[in-house]
This record gives C-alpha cells, structure tokens and sequence, in this order.
C-alpha cells in the first residue's frame, strides 16, 4: 500500500485547525472528501517541501502548493468532496476553484461570466469581495494587524524568522490586494475600510441567502464551495479582533455562525473544542515533526540553518560582499623593517 501523501499546514488557534486561510481551504476539503493525508502542523514555512504554506508532498514525490492543485490532485485521486453534485455542478466547481488560483481582477470576473455559466461568475464574485475583506481585516487595519496578525507569527516562529517573516507575509498581502483591486496606490484607511466592509457585508447576505436552511450550499453533503466559504469565514469568526466590526455582522447572520460552527463540530471536533485562549503546549505526536525530544538543540538547530540561509541569500544579492586578498598581502608590512632599522640607527647615534 502507498505511503499516505503529507500535508503542511499552519498550525491551529483560535478553535480552528489552522490560522490560514488555505490551509483551511484545504483541510476542509480533505476531510470532507476522506482523503487520507499524514499532516504535519508547524509554523516556520521554511521547513515545508515549497518553502510555503500549504504544501502537499505527494507519494510521487511531487510538491503542490495552491489549495486549487492540492484539491485537483485530491479529485484525480478519487477522494472528490463533490462527487454527490449533479454534472453541471461539479463542472462549475472544478472550473471555480482553477479559476480562484489566478490572479484574477474584477475586470477579469467580469469579462469571464460572458463565456461561462452564471453561477461560476456569482461564486467568483462572492469569494473575490471575501478575499478582499480578508486580507484587509488581517493585514491592514493596523490594530488588528499589530495586535493579532504579526504578534500571532512572531510568538510562533522561531528566531530570527519572527523577525523579518511575518512582514514580508504582510508584503505578499498587500501586493496581492492592490492587484485584486487594481489599484497600485492602495493604501489602509477609512474610506478603503467602509467600501471593502460594504462589500463584505454584502457577500454575507448573498451567502446567507443562498444557503438558507440548507446544512451545506448543496444540501446535505459539503463540497468544495463549502470549503472556501468555511476557509474565508471561519478565522473572522472564531478569532478575537479589535476591529470586529465585520465579525459582528457575521454573528448577526444565524445560519452562516452555524454552518462554521458545525463544520468544526463535526470533522474537526479537538479544534473545535479549543478556546481561543492561550493554548497548552502540543502533546508528542510521531506524526509531527515539530513535536520531537531535545526542542532547545532543534530550536537551536533551526536558527542557525535560519542563519545561514540569510547570510547566503545576502551574498547571492550582492547585499554582502567579500574581500578577496592576494597572498602578498599576508606577508609582513612593508614599513615593518624600515622602522626596525631606524631603530638600530637611533641606538648606534647614541
């Protein structure tokens, strides 16, 4: 029988499995459809098979990191959360999650609905204005960003990662909401704040409405539609935020609470169960490796391949730069003997 594939996820807070939304995307996905993946929970990116997270090593040795490949290749290999949706469904479904991996613009929603069906552009549309909200309530708003996001990563990475990782997290965000937006001049304030919260809110309705009494979006069974609202949704809600205005109207809607609620409940019933209070420290577990003897010499260890691996990148960048010195530079200084001979020369004189 072949070694069951590893998955590489962001570990859990919060109540939830994972604080990333990703990760979430695809542990949702992966329990839903019984995929069998061995999964190791850790917080230093670096120590993934892609360098990020999350990160599928295969059993043929293949590295996947987009939730949409990692959910393709689920599908290709028989555990397909969508296999109870009618024809049309599970072709809008797959088309929508390839389509959520690109870098796809309002004006590129907007222009792919002319060609596809209506309700692949309304799960773009509703998920697009999601990953813009997003983003923003983690990483812009300032207090939410100072105050849960960046201190979140740095208390959980080891140094010096905490240094510098969780800005250049931040980095990639703020990129890849200026090109949602099209907007390269974006900048955090109330103005961004009121319209993106609009949106959001929005969103929620629609989603509400659409899910109505219904357990999951398509009746009974969760598919992969399932698994990016849960992903989106999940860490607004569950997490404490000093900004929680858009948490507050998530609550508001009854049937959305419940959704994540149960989700939680039923496929990651030990997170679930979590408080989003400090958390004891893991328990041994063989099947991740972070949870291993002798953590000093690994945290140890790990700064110093941390370490290393800085110091390449500032040589291969030219940040840094050595000196390299001819061997006759090595030999005595040429005023060495001068000022030994006017020595003997003072000491003749007197």
């Amino acid at each position: 029988m072949a070694a069951p594939d590893e998955l590489f996820c962001w570990e859990g807070d919060w109540g939830l499995p994972s604080v990333s939304t990703d990760c979430l995307v695809v542990l949702a996905y992966a329990q839903f459809a019984g995929a069998p993946l061995k999964l190791r929970k850790i917080c230093n990116p670096w120590r993934s098979p892609s360098g990020s997270l999350p990160a599928l090593k295969t059993n043929q040795k293949e590295t996947l990191s987009r939730p949409a490949d990692i959910i393709i290749h689920l599908r290709k290999q028989k555990f397909n959360a969508d296999y109870d949706l009618s024809a049309k469904e599970g072709a809008d479904s797959l088309a929508f999650i390839s389509l959520m991996e690109e870098k796809l613009t309002p004006a590129l929603v907007t222009r792919f609905v002319l060609v596809k069906h209506e309700v692949i552009f309304l799960k773009l549309l509703l998920i697009l204005r999601f990953e813009l909200l997003q983003i923003y309530t983690f990483w812009v708003e300032p207090k939410n960003y100072v105050d849960v996001t960046r201190r979140w990563y740095a208390e959980h990475m080891t140094f010096p990662l905490n240094f510098f990782l969780p800005g250049r997290m931040q980095s990639r965000q703020l990129e890849k909401l200026r090109l949602l937006r099209g907007d390269e001049s974006l900048e955090a304030g109330e103005e961004l704040e009121k319209e993106l919260y609009c949106d959001a809110a929005e969103c929620m309705n629609l989603l509400s409405q659409r899910l109505g009494s219904q357990k999951f979006f398509f009746g009974d069974s969760p598919s992969s539609l399932d698994a990016y609202v849960f992903g989106h949704l999940a860490p607004i809600l569950k997490c404490k935020l000093p900004n929680g205005k858009l948490q507050q109207h998530l609550k508001s809607l009854d049937n959305l609470t419940n959704f994540c609620s149960d989700i939680l409940l039923l496929y990651f019933p030990r997170d679930g169960r979590e408080s989003s209070g400090p958390k004891a420290p893991p328990q041994p577990d063989g099947g991740d490796f972070d949870n291993v003897p002798n953590k000093r010499r690994k945290q140890l260890l790990s700064a110093l391949v941390a370490l290393g691996a800085m110091l390449s990148y500032a040589l291969l960048t030219g940040m840094v730069s050595i000196l390299h010195v001819q061997q006759g530079a090595l030999e005595e200084p040429p005023d060495l003997e001068p000022i030994e001979s006017h020595q003997h020369e003072e000491q003749g004189g007197s």
